[in-house]
């Protein structure tokens, strides 16, 4: 007989989203005034989860800020973390794993706010053995990633991975296109490797698909904190420190500035914008390798606030008037839900995050990918202060239930799956 959380594996559709299905063989009163995840959580083992990744708090991206929130969540349900990084030079106050195996790291080259793992297999394998891990998740494909992924098979422990970033899409914008096919190859036969990859978008889904992996996929959404993010948060003070008045509209892009971002598109369409309206404002946060070449495409009209954490971060989103986000290369979109959550309309291209939470002409605009032009047209047109305020509180609206919990639960279940499934696969 199939486990319950095997189940999807051996079902004809390998894309699953849909919860498992509990089934109660007594019915009693008590049983009956549970929920059936009062049920799952009385019966269920508790996992010990190995994190492979090469990106962590304190570092500022949306893989780092979403495997924070799943640790977290993963841990308050009972299950023990061994999280396997590199060294930083800062520490993480958010989290404490239950244990932890800490590599060398090194820079990545023409990304020095990145680094990646030194592949030191004994030492990975050694940590997965003492730790007696149930499954290994291995976040990033790195060199870290790889001896894990070899650490894990010679051990016998399940594997998931997850795809957080298209780094064969990247290849194009740091001149080194002539990489983009190894780097799929790569990322191909590495996720076919492994017994599930969890992905956060349809879009990467499909895009999976295309280029040949096929390993069973379940969706592992996003969600956001909509008490450290919320429109309670606009500062007059703030706007103040941008030399904005209550009548200008401020364009906010919040993420990493390097290429594959598109940020000079933005700049770009700022620009032109200006030439017509002189009652705009646009602030640009975060940093990266792109920093110096994007301040002098701006010609001092842009505000750089370089990057920003937790309260501060918070008051910029609540303090701008419109999101705008011109990256095509996301495999889901972190920012847009909290750029959502602060009261912000949102200007992006229809793909991913965008696609799934912005609500055209209510919550935002959605532009058809690579139509820049249409993008342009989007921020001459853009409505008064009002009505973006209108928009933007139906924003906030649209995202107060997408939560981290629902996310934490899907993964807790993917993770149960691979469990069984290897298991079976072994007997």
């Amino acid at each position: 007989m199939t486990h319950q959380y095997a189940q999807p594996f051996f079902e004809k559709a390998h894309h699953f989203r849909s919860p498992t299905p509990l089934y109660l063989t007594k019915n009693t009163s008590s049983l009956a005034a549970m929920t059936a995840l009062d049920v799952q959580t009385l019966t269920r083992p508790r996992l010990k989860i190995a994190i492979v990744t090469e990106t962590w708090t304190p570092e500022i991206n949306g893989v780092a800020m979403t495997l924070l929130q799943l640790c977290q969540g993963l841990q308050r349900q009972g299950h023990q973390i061994l999280l396997i990084r590199p060294q930083q030079k800062q520490s993480c106050h958010r989290f404490v794993p239950n244990r932890e195996c800490l590599v060398k790291a090194q820079t990545i080259p023409r990304y020095s706010g990145l680094q990646f793992g030194w592949p030191q297999y004994q030492k990975v394998a050694t940590a997965l053995k003492h730790f007696n891990a149930d499954v290994v998740h291995i976040v990033t494909e790195g060199p870290l990633g790889l001896a894990a992924l070899y650490a894990a098979k010679h051990l016998q422990i399940a594997i998931s991975s997850g795809f957080h970033s298209p780094f064969q899409d990247f290849s194009r914008f740091f001149d080194l296109a002539f990489l983009m096919k190894p780097i799929q190859h790569y990322l191909r036969w590495f996720h076919n490797q492994t017994q599930l990859t969890c992905v956060p978008s349809r879009d990467t889904e499909q895009a999976l698909l295309a280029f040949g992996v096929y390993c069973p996929m379940v969706l592992i959404g996003r969600g956001v904190d909509t008490q450290r993010f919320s429109p309670q948060y606009r500062s007059q003070q703030c706007r103040a420190a941008w030399g904005v008045d209550a009548a200008t509209t401020v364009l906010l892009y919040v993420g990493r500035l390097s290429p594959e971002k598109q940020v000079d598109q933005l700049i770009a369409h700022y620009l032109q914008l200006r030439d017509q309206r002189k009652d705009f404002c646009m602030v640009v946060v975060g940093d990266g390798p792109d920093l110096a070449r994007l301040q002098a495409l701006a010609q001092g009209q842009v505000i750089f606030t370089g990057a920003l954490r937790d309260q501060a971060l918070a008051t910029a989103y609540a303090s701008a008037d419109v999101f705008v986000f011109a990256s095509q290369v996301e495999t889901f979109g972190n920012v847009v839900l909290e750029a959502m959550a602060s009261a912000l309309p949102v200007v992006a291209y229809d793909y991913a995050c965008a696609q799934q939470y912005v609500q055209q002409g209510r919550s935002g605009w959605r532009i058809p990918l690579k139509q820049s032009q249409a993008f342009q047209r989007c921020l001459l047109q853009l409505p008064d202060l009002t009505q973006l305020r209108e928009m933007g509180q139906y924003a906030a609206q649209r995202v107060q239930n997408v939560g981290w919990q629902h996310v934490v639960q899907d993964f807790e279940r993917a993770l149960y799956q691979v469990k069984y499934a290897y298991q079976m696969q072994l007997q």
